[in-house]
């Protein structure tokens, strides 16, 4: 097999030549250079838009996760304390019963009447109070009217006796009466 050879350099080129070649190259170079900053720049906007979103999804998930580490706590605090409660209401409710059972039958009886005994003669207490305080104002209100009728009687028989009586001693005027 024979041996490739590279490409052949040309020959000496023209002076002319020779820069407009090497102002071609330098162009391409800082277009390539100027490609090469713009995919670079894009590349880190890409990367830093999926950090972005990969940063927020695991708040999210790291969120969900504590939510659920707390319901679970809180979840066992309130086991414990219907757990407590329940031995509380237990307990009341033996005491109760045992009191239930300690005075069963007559003595319940008995105390309901006793109860109902008290109330009946409370009531009749108060019943009899009331009367003598209806009492006690009818006749406070009857020594009022019959005041109010007496005033009001030699009012009238004084008004009569000065109509009757003779202006010449006096003149009558209303706010005399007062």
């Amino acid at each position: 097999m024979p041996v490739k050879r590279g490409p052949r350099v040309a020959a000496p080129m023209a002076g002319e030549d020779g820069l407009l070649l090497l102002q071609s190259q330098a162009l391409a170079r800082e277009e390539a250079a100027k490609m090469k900053a713009e995919m670079l720049a894009r590349f880190l906007k890409d990367k830093l838009a999926k950090e972005e979103r990969s940063s927020t999804l695991n708040l999210h998930k790291l969120g969900t996760q504590w939510r659920a580490v707390l319901r679970e706590t809180k979840d066992k605090e309130l086991r414990q304390d219907i757990e407590i409660l329940s031995q509380t209401f237990a307990r009341v409710m033996d005491c109760k019963d045992s009191v239930i059972e300690a005075s069963a039958g007559l003595s319940l009886v008995t105390d309901l009447e006793e109860a109902e005994e008290q109330h009946a003669r409370a009531l009749r207490s108060h019943l009899h109070n009331v009367d003598r305080l209806l009492q006690l104002q009818r006749c406070r209100l009857m020594c009022l009217e019959e005041g109010y009728g007496a005033q009001l009687g030699a009012l009238k028989m004084e008004f009569e006796a000065e109509r009757c009586g003779g202006g010449e001693e006096q003149q009558w005027h209303p706010l005399a009466v007062l």
